[in-house]
């Protein structure tokens, strides 16, 4: 077998451990799985979770993600492999098979979904929905430069998740899931358009669609500015909807939006130097630090 040089966020080593979890990008579940957490903390004023509950929103969280990521390698197989940025992944090189990435998506769906009806029966109707949303993703940046904002969505059921998950029934306020949702589909479309800038000249001679192959660099990382803007605000509206805890939540919001200030200074049109700093590590610390101030917000209610 061929070594790989290592993209980031990428696992040593030949195992299957190793291969599995780089085939899906393990690392990069510490973007949205936080916010499930969120939307656990803010259901706990509804209903306390018990163990089981927090464990089976864990295995559903981390199932579904597996699945979509999965799925995703498998429709952009071809696409990976005459990409110089990404030919070295899992199934371009044979590291793991088709039929090896095929049966871990089924597995991993079918756990997703068994999770789901261990929660409650809403969580279990809604299950095929976001599964069938996340792959559904897969296919976007074949025919629209918008996909950013279908991956960005696939990533806001997570908190809305966390909430049905501990609840089985929507929001109070209603308009608190929504606003949730679409905080974390403005913030992630906004940093998966910095992703995008990596492979603008790829992209357009493939005849794949994203902003910045469309628009070009400048124009797409100010819709980036402007995602990211509406995301503070409609993480502001959340933090408002909560039962309590509104002034923890609001200093949380103003900590993102300094962290997303930040990130922006990372990114220059013609600089991607520090593109993985503001893609993933600033990004991560953005999710761990809202779930911080959530947990205190609750903590001092």
């Amino acid at each position: 077998m061929t070594t790989r040089p290592a993209e980031p966020q990428t696992f040593v080593g030949t195992s299957k451990l190793a291969r599995y979890a780089s085939f899906v990008k393990l690392p990069h579940t510490v973007f949205a799985l936080p916010f499930a957490l969120v939307g656990v903390v803010l259901a706990s004023w509804t209903r306390m979770p018990d163990a089981r509950t927090l464990v089976w929103t864990v295995v559903a969280f981390t199932a579904a993600r597996f699945a979509a990521m999965g799925f995703n390698r498998i429709v952009d197989r071809d696409v990976d492999a005459a990409n110089p940025r990404t030919a070295r992944r899992e199934l371009p090189t044979g590291a793991l098979s088709l039929r090896e990435a095929q049966l871990a998506v089924a597995v991993a769906s079918l756990v997703f979904v068994g999770a789901a009806a261990a929660l409650n029966t809403l969580c279990l109707a809604l299950a095929p929905l976001a599964l069938a949303w996340v792959f559904f993703y897969s296919y976007t940046k074949r025919f629209t430069r918008w996909s950013h904002l279908v991956m960005g969505l696939g990533l806001g059921i997570a908190p809305v998740g966390g909430y049905l998950a501990v609840t089985g029934s929507w929001t109070r306020p209603w308009w608190l899931a929504g606003s949730l949702a679409l905080a974390v589909m403005a913030w992630a479309g906004g940093f998966d358009v910095f992703y995008a800038l990596q492979d603008v000249a790829f992209d357009r001679e493939a005849g794949l669609h994203s902003l910045p192959a469309m628009l070009g660099p400048r124009r797409a990382i100010a819709i980036a500015r402007v995602l990211h803007a509406s995301a503070v605000a409609l993480l502001g509206a959340a933090a408002l909807g909560a039962p309590a805890g509104h002034g923890w939540l609001l200093a949380g919001v103003a900590v993102v939006a300094a962290l997303l200030f930040y990130e922006h200074s990372l990114v220059r049109e013609n600089d991607l130097s520090r593109l993985d700093a503001a893609f993933f590590t600033m990004n991560g610390v953005i999710s761990i630090v809202f779930l911080v101030f959530a947990l205190v917000a609750r903590a001092t209610a």
